[in-house]
């Protein structure tokens, strides 16, 4: 009997392991939003009526780059990753007009809509970030709170391009896009390469499945469509942000740097929290991710203390 017991309390821990082991990619809900006439392809998990938290990757890049939050929140929360028009198996609408920040944050709106909900938590990175930021100024009744990761926000991003010249040759990677045949200099190799420099075979592999499946055009017409030119502004307006909002920031993020961030208090109404995090790159959530985790698990409770 003793020897029965510890092989069936070893069967179960074993079980218990592989349960706890899984990659998040074989445990989510896909699903599609229609964004007048446009299919964003989103996943969900976690309990259905729980706060729902809606996660806006950028590029080049895919749902699952949020696989460790995820992880982390789908206990407590209705968890929900976008996969942005042009990428994986969302629509990729041709025209550079089709990547306008009006229509990336009307893409947003439709997902919320979709889940039966009126708003949520909007969290973003990258171009998320700036469709996050462009929703939680002009459509403020769809954003309970907001969580940037390494996109300062339009305004300051649009003063340090016009005068840093720092900032401006960090940024020559976003002129280059802007020119017509950029797109037909890269390939979904490449986007891997670069983005997934030090990440495992597998993940790789899942990457390249989606760029595969991508349209690299799409990608570069976010930059065509919205990116300021020298001597442009990001947005015509920036109306206040009236949510309460947690940044992260990468200090080593080589793209967008740091003085970005400075003035960021005189353009948000509500608390505004700043993470900065020495020594890390732009893909914070993923090369900080215990940080990042941690300090949204604390930051979302307070947001949600029943929860």
């Amino acid at each position: 009997m003793p020897r029965f017991n510890l092989i069936t309390i070893s069967f179960f821990a074993l079980l218990w392991s592989t349960t706890v082991m899984a990659d998040i990619f074989e445990n989510i809900e896909h699903h599609t939003a229609d964004s007048d006439g446009v299919s964003i392809h989103y996943v969900a998990t976690g309990p259905e009526h729980a706060p729902m938290v809606v996660m806006i990757h950028g590029f080049p890049d895919f749902w699952y780059t949020w696989k460790s939050q995820i992880e982390a929140l789908q206990t407590d929360y209705r968890i929900v990753a976008i996969d942005l028009r042009g990428y994986n198996t969302s629509d990729k609408p041709e025209g550079v007009e089709n990547y306008k920040l009006d229509l990336l944050t009307s893409d947003i709106s439709a997902v919320i809509t979709s889940t039966g909900r009126e708003s949520a938590t909007v969290v973003g990175h990258d171009w998320g970030g700036a469709i996050a930021w462009s929703l939680a100024m002009n459509h403020p009744e769809r954003v309970e709170n907001l969580i940037i990761l390494n996109l300062p926000h339009p305004k300051g991003l649009s003063r340090e391009l016009m005068n840093s010249e720092a900032q401006q040759q960090a940024s020559g990677y976003a002129f280059f896009f802007q020119q017509p045949d950029s797109h037909n200099q890269m390939t979904a190799q490449q986007l891997v390469t670069i983005s997934q420099t030090n990440a495992d075979e597998q993940t790789k592999a899942r990457y390249l499945e989606a760029f595969n499946k991508s349209s690299i055009e799409s990608m570069i017409n976010y930059y065509r469509a919205n990116f300021p030119r020298p001597g442009e502004q990001f947005m015509d307006e920036y109306p206040a942000v009236s949510m309460p909002v947690l940044m992260f920031h990468g200090l080593a993020d080589t793209a967008l740097l740091p003085g970005a961030l400075a003035g960021t208090w005189d353009w948000v109404s509500s608390t505004l929290t700043l993470v900065t995090i020495p020594g890390v790159g732009h893909w914070v959530q993923r090369d900080a991710a215990e940080v990042v985790n941690q300090n949204m698990l604390d930051w979302l409770k307070r947001r949600y203390p029943s929860s």
